[in-house]
C-alpha cells in the first residue's frame, strides 16, 4: 500500500507541474516537444517508482522513424506509463473523451494532438478517425488499445472496430504490440501494486493494403499480439 501512495503522490505532483510549465512554454514556443518529453519521463518514472521494470523486445525489427498505428493489448493500469514512453518517436493516443475534462491534463492532451473517442456517437467516432488520420499525416504516431478496456484476467478481449477503420482508411501500417507481466503487478479492480517485470514486444509492421477488409486485418493483428502472450493469456 505504501508503494501505491508514493506512486499516486508522484503523479499528483508531476501532472500539474508539467502542465503549469509546459502549457505556457508550448504556447510561447509553438512546440509541444518539451511538454511531451517531460510527460513521458514522468509517466515512466512513476511506473519505476511503483516497482515496475520493462523488458522491451523487437525494436530492431522495423524502421523506428516511420509513422505507424501502434496497437497493444491492455491488462493493467500499469500499461500506458510503460507502453507509450517506450514507443519510438512522438505518439498521440486515442483516449476516452471524459479525460479531456480534467483541468490541465485535458489542455495538455489537446496540445499533444491526443484524439478524444466517443463510442456512443457514430458521427463523433467518424470525426475521431478523421482527426487521427490528420495527426498521422503530420508525422505523429497514433497509439491505441484496441480492446477498449483492461482485461480482467489478462486474456485477450474482443477488439473494437474503430482502430481498424482508421488503419484501412488512412493506409498507415499497424505495429502490433504485446504486453504481459503487468496483469500480475496491478490487476484490474485493485489499486495494489506488486514489483515485477513487464515484457513489451514490438512486432513487425502490417500494411492494411495487404488485407481485403477490416475484419481480416483485425484478425491478423489479434493473432500477432496473441502469439507473444503466455499460453494462459491467449
Amino acid at each position: 500500500m505504501i508503494r501505491v501512495v508514493i506512486w499516486a503522490l508522484f503523479y499528483a505532483v508531476m501532472i500539474p507541474l508539467i502542465g503549469l510549465v509546459g502549457i505556457p512554454w508550448t504556447l510561447m514556443t509553438g512546440s509541444v516537444e518539451w511538454m511531451y518529453r517531460a510527460a513521458m519521463w514522468a509517466a515512466f518514472t512513476g511506473a519505476k517508482i511503483a516497482g515496475a521494470r520493462v523488458d522491451v523486445r523487437g525494436l530492431d525489427g522495423f524502421d523506428n522513424n516511420g509513422t505507424y498505428i501502434y496497437m497493444c493489448n491492455h491488462v493493467s493500469n500499469m500499461d500506458p506509463p510503460l507502453v507509450v514512453p517506450s514507443i519510438p518517436k512522438r505518439t498521440a493516443v486515442l483516449v476516452k473523451k471524459e479525460l479531456f475534462r480534467i483541468p490541465l491534463l485535458g489542455t495538455a492532451m489537446k496540445m499533444a494532438s491526443f484524439v478524444p473517442v466517443d463510442r456512443s456517437n457514430r458521427e463523433a467516432a467518424i470525426a475521431s478517425i478523421q482527426r487521427a488520420t490528420e495527426v498521422m499525416r503530420s508525422g505523429v504516431n497514433i497509439t491505441v488499445f484496441p480492446e477498449g478496456t483492461r482485461s480482467p484476467d489478462g486474456k485477450l478481449l474482443p477488439f473494437k472496430k474503430g482502430p481498424f477503420h482508421l488503419a484501412m482508411e488512412s493506409g498507415m501500417k499497424v505495429v502490433p504490440m504485446t504486453i504481459y507481466g503487468t496483469e500480475i503487478m496491478m490487476p484490474k479492480k485493485t489499486w495494489k501494486i506488486k514489483k515485477g517485470t513487464a515484457t513489451l514486444v514490438f512486432h513487425p509492421p502490417m500494411s492494411p493494403a495487404k488485407f481485403t477488409d477490416r475484419e481480416q486485418l483485425m484478425e491478423a493483428v489479434r493473432e500477432k499480439i496473441a502469439s507473444a502472450l503466455p499460453p494462459e493469456m491467449k
